[in-house]
């Protein structure tokens, strides 16, 4: 079992205040690790059905950030949630967003401001205007999304993954979405669960809706400095002026949340390398079957077929469901979320450190019958975001 340190690629500083304008550190606080000349493969479906892909490499261009500068801005609102490891609802927050560019082709950058929407002050006017906590994001250019961020993005689906360096913002949503003035800035406020001070992984993947088209699901797994799931938290959001309510997840009850998954999939996936190695794309035909036997038992098995050389991928797992954490023979779990979502990861990251072993995390919107959305990001044994593959399935 590998040490703590050992998976604490990114220390987490003091949690910043409302005014603080950079909640990333700055470039002189941490360097990204050179690339690693052949990043290690995983032995799981995801990483195998990528393959290698074609031989030419392109970074990310000014184009491709400019499509997601453009996919990025305007007013959002939604709602925030925030749940455990078993999918348990622990906190929800009404969020707004507001994003904008300035300067030109290099040198553009995306300035987003994050509103928090805070408890009332008084249970007894509930006619009071809500206040709303202020928190300015660090800024997005060609430079922070190629070596921070490590982005994967899919301009066609609209789907992105992006690696944090801190689980500030996410810290200051739940302290002023929950505590509002009343926050102390204590390590553990009572009944309020906040990330580790020092995660080992923060990773964003986001998922536009196929059904409305300015709404999107943002999706977050924040890992402890040892490796396991620390929370899992959702952000479901609305591009416009905010006059209507904002979206919802429906349904928070924990009953059936795995039948909508059960069946036979089929599809295709796209993936990119991400801009640390240089982004290669490469497509591939995917099947998936999930059952449950007469023991309660989930089988899921699961095909690949790369488009390029036709090289075929099978995999068999077979798992538990205890509430809604499915617990896979591989050391894989999958978290049942409200709303048709899902996120998995590994049991353990530091074991498949320990064994030099790459990794990866998922993130399923399933959000009208029969049709459904995967993005996931695969991870080296050193932390670094090797690529991000999009699944495009349909129930059949």
């Amino acid at each position: 079992m590998a040490s703590s340190s050992a998976l604490s690629f990114l220390p987490l500083t003091q949690s910043p205040k409302l005014s603080a304008r950079n909640p990333l550190p700055n470039s002189h606080s941490w360097r990204p690790r050179p690339p690693r000349p052949n990043a290690p493969s995983s032995s799981s479906y995801i990483s195998a059905s990528i393959g290698d892909g074609p031989n030419a490499t392109e970074p990310i261009t000014v184009e491709t950030l400019h499509r997601f500068f453009e996919l990025s801005v305007g007013k959002w609102h939604g709602s925030f949630y925030q749940f455990n490891a078993h999918g348990k609802l622990m906190q929800r927050v009404s969020t707004r967003l507001s994003a904008s560019t300035y300067g030109e082709d290099d040198l553009m950058s995306l300035i987003q401001t994050l509103y928090i929407k805070q408890p009332p002050l008084s249970v007894s006017d509930p006619n009071e205007d809500p206040e709303w906590a202020e928190y300015k994001i660090k800024e997005t250019n060609m430079f922070t999304v190629d070596r921070y961020q490590q982005i994967g993005f899919f301009p066609d689906t609209r789907a992105f993954a992006l690696r944090y360096q801190t689980a500030g913002m996410l810290e200051t949503v739940l302290r002023q979405g929950v505590l509002g003035e009343n926050d102390t800035g204590e390590e553990s406020p009572r009944n309020l669960k906040l990330p580790s001070r020092r995660p080992s992984i923060v990773c964003e993947n986001c998922l536009y809706s196929q059904d409305i088209d300015s709404r999107r699901a943002r999706a977050f797994h924040v890992m402890n400095p040892g490796g396991d799931l620390d929370m899992l938290l959702v952000f479901l959001e609305d591009r416009g002026d905010g006059n209507h309510p904002p979206p919802s997840l429906g349904n928070l009850g924990t009953a059936g949340r795995v039948e909508p998954f059960l069946g036979r999939w089929e599809g295709h996936s796209m993936t990119k390398r991400s801009g640390v190695y240089g982004s290669t794309l490469t497509e591939a035909d995917s099947v998936s079957l999930l059952e449950m036997n007469d023991k309660g038992q989930l089988i899921q098995d699961m095909t690949s077929n790369t488009r390029a050389n036709n090289v075929a991928t099978k995999v068999h797992w077979s798992g538990t469901l205890v509430d809604n954490l499915i617990i896979y023979d591989g050391g894989y779990q999958i978290t049942l979320l409200p709303g048709g979502m899902y996120m998995g990861c590994p049991c353990d990251i530091a074991k498949s450190v320990a064994e030099s072993k790459s990794f990866h995390l998922e993130f399923c919107w399933l959000e009208s019958p029969g049709k459904r959305q995967r993005l996931v990001r695969t991870y080296d044994i050193e932390g670094l975001a090797v690529s991000s593959t999009y699944f495009s399935e349909t129930k059949v």
